[in-house]
C-alpha cells in the first residue's frame, strides 16, 4: 500500500473514531464526549492501528481511554462496516501527551528568549 493510501486509511479511521465518540454511539459514562482522536498510526501491513485521543478536561484522559478500550470490540466492528476494507485493523488506543509536551518545549523556549533579550 502506498504512503498516501495508509495516510488516506488513518485520516478515515480517525474521522470514523471521532464520529462515533461525538455522536454518542460509544454508551459508556466514563467516556468525556470532549475527547478528540488526534493521530491515527496503522501498522505497514495494517493490520493495527494505534489510536491516539486527547481530552478535555485533561484528568478525564485516562479513563476515556479505559472506555475505548472496553469498547474496542463495538469500535471495530463499526469501523468494519463504515471503511468496507478487506480487513479491519485491530485497535489499541493510547493518550496523547504530544500538547503538554510542546507546550513545555515553548515554555522553555520563551525562557531562553527572556534570558537572551534579558
Amino acid at each position: 500500500m502506498s504512503e498516501f493510501s495508509q495516510q488516506r486509511l488513518e485520516h478515515r479511521i480517525m474521522e470514523a473514531i471521532g464520529s462515533l465518540i461525538v455522536s454518542g454511539a460509544i454508551k459508556n459514562h466514563h467516556l468525556s464526549p470532549f475527547t478528540s482522536v488526534t493521530r491515527v498510526e496503522l501498522s505497514p501491513d495494517n493490520a493495527a492501528a494505534t489510536v491516539y485521543v486527547s481530552s478535555v478536561p485533561e484528568n478525564r484522559i485516562d479513563a476515556s481511554v479505559k472506555a475505548l478500550e472496553n469498547a474496542k470490540g463495538f469500535i471495530q466492528g463499526r469501523l468494519g462496516s463504515i471503511l468496507k476494507t478487506k480487513n479491519t485493523p485491530v485497535l489499541s488506543f493510547r493518550r496523547d501527551d504530544s500538547y503538554r509536551e510542546a507546550e513545555k518545549v515553548n515554555r522553555l523556549i520563551d525562557e531562553a528568549m527572556k534570558e537572551i533579550d534579558g
